[in-house]
């Protein structure tokens, strides 16, 4: 189904909004989940320069299957078979252990196509900066630690597509690693 770029990309912006409704993001003190949609899909449009709705639409559905009772076919029949195939590349298998879905994430990686690979970057960058937070207690620190660590392993499988989102990606480790 095609629809303008504009209108995709408010599309998935509501979608992905009303699916969260209620969700509130680890760090940045339980701030609203969908922010965390909106940084992604804005990162993806900052570093693209805006020329790409889809992939857009897919940063900010990016966790919809994860997250929601959201199916990659509903995906496809509302948005675009490419969206709904973006989002699940970058989907986690839930069943898992949160251990064995970062083990995944870091083989995988490399594999992934180049649009998936910007949303992870992307994922990555925006799950940095929410762990970044005023007078972090010592849990807090060790999480950034950790995440941070996790997170350029994944980047690590990334690199290369885009070296706006790369360097994005660096700036943010940095001021991780200035907060642990």
């Amino acid at each position: 189904m095609w629809m303008p770029p504009i209108c995709l990309v408010s599309e998935a912006a509501e979608f992905a909004s009303r699916r969260h409704t209620g969700m509130a993001r680890k760090g940045r003190g339980n701030e609203p989940y969908v922010n965390h949609l909106a940084e992604v899909a804005n990162l993806l449009a900052t570093v693209t320069g805006g020329r790409d709705a889809e992939l857009v639409a897919a940063g900010w559905l990016h966790d919809t299957i994860e997250d929601t009772a959201t199916t990659q076919e509903e995906l496809a029949q509302k948005f675009s078979e490419r969206v709904a195939s973006l989002v699940a590349e970058v989907t986690d298998d839930m069943r898992l252990p949160k251990s064995a879905r970062h083990q995944l994430q870091i083989v995988e990686a490399p594999g992934k196509s180049p649009d998936a690979k910007l949303i992870k970057i992307a994922d990555k960058i925006s799950n940095l900066r929410a762990r970044i937070v005023p007078d972090p207690s010592q849990d807090e620190r060790n999480d950034l630690a950790a995440y941070t660590i996790f997170a350029e392993k994944v980047v690590a499988g990334c690199r290369g597509v885009n070296a706006k989102l790369d360097a994005e990606f660096d700036e943010a480790v940095s001021a991780a690693k200035t907060a642990f």
